[in-house]
């Protein structure tokens, strides 16, 4: 009897290595949060200086993704792993050598571009070894990218107290060397090309039941992506500075941080488990109606405990979000674009999480307060509800519900 392709043994082994490797590769993202006191402090400058070298972390994230989601379709997911690997490891030492922001942004510029292989490339990738079990899979290899946020600031703390942030890059740049090269090998199996063909089928009756064409859609769900990571941006972005800001200190920024990083993983496994029941469009708003309201409870917290409970709250809630996008360009565009496509909704938004991580510290040096921030915030997520509201009413999305392709 053949083995299946897809939802197989092997796909769930795949999985877990591609979790590993988005755990490494996602650190730079999550590091640059971390120094950034430091980094403020050490070179004198404002909020929103300090804040730059994020900004530019995560415009290279951005197009990180789509650029490497294209080489993914076209080269395979170990190549680009491999060179995205080493770029990581030349943009941590480039930083280490820096001496002004300028010159750090650069650097995180290049990191951020580079540690974009271990989100949007690796979920278009796995997303080709599931059918039935799809959304959890994509759910799973995206919280690597939390599970690093998590995981990260919290060992990367005490480097940081002891020996300074260089140090802190130092180390990183070791881990990715020794895991994500010898990790990527491990990827190199194809998926046959009739799997795909099949995948490609039901995109397409999908996207007729829409009306509206990929490219459409694509542009739509880029601007819903910014709007939600705006407001996603104020929270993760900003908790260290705000904790420091009200006299707690950086570590407890740190552990809020990876409080609701870790509630965000929670919350991307259940939406996943979700997805597979509702399909990515409902799965999506429900996330973002959440995460409206955790914003909402961020106003009154002033204390530490609050804070702590608000974070948690918060992770809790907006988890899914950036996933079910994920799971929306299957649903509807072709599968032999998968990685272009997921790369370019991914690119949109994290380019609203650059944008909500300047524009915050901006409206923090302009009102000495971040209250407004969140505000801001606010309001851009009520323009993701708008738009997959109107989409939801324009189709039904279903979840695929394909049969196992045999080799």
């Amino acid at each position: 009897m053949q083995q299946p392709v897809t939802d197989s043994g092997y796909s769930w082994f795949r999985l877990l290595l591609t979790l590993l490797v988005a755990t490494v590769a996602n650190a730079g993202m999550w590091a640059i949060i971390v120094i950034m006191p430091a980094v403020e402090a050490e070179f004198a400058t404002t909020r929103a200086d300090a804040a730059l070298p994020y900004t530019l972390t995560m415009i290279g994230f951005a197009l990180g993704n789509f650029v490497i989601g294209r080489a993914v379709d076209r080269f395979g997911v170990t190549l680009s792993l491999i060179c995205a690997a080493l770029a990581i490891v030349a943009g941590l030492g480039l930083a280490i050598l820096s001496h002004s922001i300028a010159m750090l942004s650069l650097a995180q510029l290049l990191v951020g571009f580079a540690s974009a292989v271990g989100f949007g490339p690796l979920i278009a990738d796995i997303s080709h070894w599931f059918v039935r079990r799809r959304g959890i899979a994509v759910a799973l290899v995206a919280s690597g990218n939390y599970l690093s946020g998590a995981i990260w600031p919290m060992v990367l703390a005490g480097i940081l107290q002891d020996s300074g942030w260089r140090a802190v890059y130092a180390v990183m740049a070791v881990v990715t060397l020794v895991c994500v090269i010898p990790l990527s090998l491990a990827l190199r199996r194809q998926v046959p090309e009739d799997a795909r063909d099949a995948a490609q089928l039901a995109s397409s009756l999908n996207a007729q039941s829409s009306g509206l064409s990929p490219r459409t859609l694509q542009y739509l769900l880029g601007l819903a992506g910014i709007g939600c990571c705006v407001a996603m941006s104020m929270p993760q972005v900003h908790i260290v500075s705000l904790c420091v800001g009200l006299g707690f200190g950086p570590a407890v920024g740190a552990q809020m941080l990876s409080l609701m990083l870790l509630g965000g993983v929670g919350s991307r496994i259940v939406s996943g488990l979700l997805a597979d029941r509702l399909g990515g469009v409902r799965t999506l708003l429900i996330g973002s109606i959440l995460q409206c309201i955790a914003l909402f409870l961020y106003l009154p917290a002033g204390s530490m405990v609050s804070l702590y409970m608000v974070s948690l709250i918060f992770g809790l809630s907006q988890g899914g979000i950036v996933p079910s996008y994920a799971l929306i360009v299957r649903e509807y565009m072709p599968a032999k674009e998968a990685g272009a496509r997921v790369g370019f909704v991914l690119m949109a938004t994290i380019l609203g999480m650059a944008l909500g991580g300047w524009m915050s510290g901006q409206i923090y040096d302009l009102t000495g307060s971040y209250q407004w921030a969140f505000i801001n915030g606010i309001v851009w997520n009520g323009l993701n509800i708008a738009i997959m509201i109107w989409l939801l009413n324009r189709s039904r999305p279903r979840a695929p519900r394909m049969a196992v392709q045999p080799l």
